[in-house]
C-alpha cells in the first residue's frame, strides 16, 4: 500500500480521506517576528488558537491538509508538529522555496555558475527534507513548493524550478506551484515542466481557480495536470459565486478528475498582524476561513448541480492519486 509522510508519520494513501489542497497552518516571516514579535506574537496563545481552529475543521468532515509552508513562508515543523500531536489531522508537509524574483543571497553565492560554485544547493536541501526529514525533526516532506507570479521566469525563478524538476525526478514528489491567474502564468510553468520531463499528472496549478477563463483552465488540465481552486475565501482575487460557477461548469464538462480545493488560509498570518489589520482583513475577507468550503461553498456547488460524487472525486480521489507514486 502505497503511504504518505505527514507530520505525525506516514499515513495510507487511502487514509487521507477529505482532504484541503492547499492550507497553511502558519505564515510567518521569522526575522521579523523575532526581532518585533513581542508586539503581535504570544506563542501559547497561537498554538491554543490553531489546536482550536483545526478541532473545528476536523469536526467539518476534514481529514486532511496538505501545507504548503516552505522556506519563504516560515516554515517551522517543531511548532506544527506540537500542534498537530493535540488534533486528529494528517498535516501534509511541502520543501521548497517561495519566492516572486529573487532567491536569498544564501544561494546566489552557491551553486553552478556563482562564486563558490559546486551542486546545486537546493535540490540538495529539497532532497534532504524528502528522504531525512525536515530541519532533524524526523518529518518528511511529501510534496515540492514553489513559484511562478507574475513577474514570471526570471534568472532565479527559473534557478528554482530548475532545482524542483531536479528533485522532482530524483525523488517521484509531486510539484505545487504558486501561479498569478490574472496573468495566467500556469501557462510558464506548465512549458517549462513539459521541457524538464515533469510528469504532469504531479502537477498542481496552484491558484489557477482565481481565474475564470475556461479555456486557460481546461488548457491545463487537458495536458494532465490538475488546478488548484485553492482560493476559497479571497474575494478580492476572484468572488466566491464565479469560483463557484466556474467549478461547475468545468464539472459539467467532464473536468472534476483534475481539480482540487482548498481556502490557502492559515490559523495565523502575520501579513495581518496586530488588532487593526486583523479587523481589516475581517471586513475585506469575512468569509477567507478553513470552514467556507464545508459551509457554504459544497452547498452551492451542489445547487449548481455539481454530484456527490464529483465533490468526492475533488476532495478524496484526486488528492489520493496525487500523492500515489507513478507506475
Amino acid at each position: 500500500m502505497t503511504t504518505v509522510d505527514t507530520v505525525r508519520g506516514p499515513v495510507e494513501v487511502d487514509a487521507l480521506g477529505t482532504t484541503l489542497m492547499h492550507e497553511h497552518v502558519f505564515v510567518l516571516t521569522p526575522d521579523v517576528m523575532q526581532n518585533y514579535g513581542d508586539e503581535w506574537w504570544d506563542e501559547e496563545e497561537r498554538v491554543t488558537d490553531a489546536v482550536a481552529k483545526l478541532r473545528a475543521l476536523r469536526d467539518a468532515g476534514v481529514d486532511t491538509i496538505v501545507d504548503p509552508t516552505v522556506v519563504g513562508l516560515g516554515r517551522y515543523i517543531p511548532r506544527v508538529a506540537r500542534i498537530n500531536a493535540e488534533v486528529d489531522i494528517n498535516i501534509v508537509a511541502a520543501t521548497g522555496l517561495y519566492t516572486f524574483d529573487e532567491i536569498p543571497h544564501f544561494f546566489g553565492y552557491r551553486g553552478p555558475d556563482t562564486m563558490l560554485g559546486g551542486p546545486e544547493p537546493m535540490v540538495e536541501m529539497f532532497v534532504r527534507d524528502i528522504r531525512e526529514g525536515i530541519a532533524g525533526t524526523g518529518v518528511r516532506a511529501a510534496f515540492l513548493k514553489c513559484v511562478v507570479e507574475e513577474r514570471g521566469l526570471t534568472p532565479d525563478q527559473t534557478r528554482v524550478q530548475e532545482a524542483i524538476c531536479a528533485t522532482h525526478h530524483e525523488t517521484g514528489v509531486p510539484i505545487t506551484v504558486h501561479t498569478n491567474g490574472a496573468h495566467q502564468t500556469g501557462r510558464q510553468a506548465m512549458e517549462l515542466y513539459a521541457r524538464e520531463g515533469v510528469d504532469l499528472s504531479k502537477v498542481v496549478i496552484g491558484h489557477a481557480g482565481d481565474s475564470n477563463d475556461l479555456d486557460y483552465l481546461k488548457w491545463i488540465m487537458d495536458q494532465g495536470a490538475t488546478i488548484g481552486c485553492d482560493r476559497f475565501g479571497l474575494d478580492l482575487f476572484n468572488p466566491t459565486e464565479a469560483r463557484v460557477a466556474t467549478i461547475a461548469a468545468l464539472c459539467d464538462q467532464g473536468y472534476a478528475d483534475r481539480i482540487v480545493l482548498a481556502h490557502d488560509a492559515a490559523c495565523y498570518m502575520d501579513f495581518f498582524s496586530g488588532d487593526a489589520a486583523q479587523q481589516a482583513l475581517a471586513t475585506a475577507a469575512p468569509n477567507w476561513h478553513y470552514l467556507h468550503i464545508s459551509q457554504e461553498v459544497l452547498p452551492a456547488l451542489r445547487e449548481r448541480g455539481v454530484t456527490d460524487e464529483q465533490i468526492a472525486t475533488m476532495l478524496v480521489d484526486n488528492p489520493r492519486r496525487y500523492f500515489t507514486a507513478a507506475g
